[in-house]
């Protein structure tokens, strides 16, 4: 069992690195699009930015199920690239059909594949989510600045809980 872990673990470091080089990817892109005056200038150019945004993202995705799948070749599990992609895309998609089974030796690789790529679409998730919220704020600042300001919560004493 130590074994898979430590693959797995290892294997997933590997995804955050990833996903932290395309994160800074978006970053620069969202960046560039706004000094340029392009982003919150109109409706094409925004869906462009948030088309390029989530392209990153998923290059990052197909290149996370490819780690996975080399570390799954590298256990000896598959000796050929498309069953280990396929097999390492079902389960980084948690999308989990069965139909190949890994050995009991390596099987808890599966479910360490399911929660790194729940990880990973989740932080996917929320950097379109600050990319579409950062367009938006830069399209129509006269709203945003009224939404700011009834969003103040007073914090919550101990005592009111």
């Amino acid at each position: 069992m130590a074994l898979p872990l430590l693959l797995g673990a290892a294997t997933t470091v590997l995804t955050i690195f990833v996903h932290g080089a395309s994160g800074r990817a978006v970053v620069a892109v969202v960046l560039r699009a706004l000094r340029r005056g392009l982003a919150g200038a109109g409706f094409r150019t925004d869906v462009m930015v948030i088309a390029v945004a989530g392209m990153i993202l998923l290059t990052a995705h197909l290149l996370e199920v490819m780690v996975w799948a080399g570390a799954l070749i590298l256990c000896g599990e598959f000796h050929a690239l498309g069953p280990a992609f396929y097999h390492s895309a079902v389960n980084y998609t948690t999308l989990g059909y069965g139909d190949i089974v890994m050995s009991p030796r390596w099987r808890l690789m599966g479910p360490l594949e399911a929660l790194d790529g729940m990880l990973m679409v989740g932080i996917s998730t929320a950097a379109l989510f600050a990319v579409i919220q950062r367009i938006l704020r830069s399209s129509r600042p006269e709203i945003w600045t009224e939404i700011d300001a009834h969003a103040e919560i007073p914090p919550a004493s101990l005592d009111s809980l």
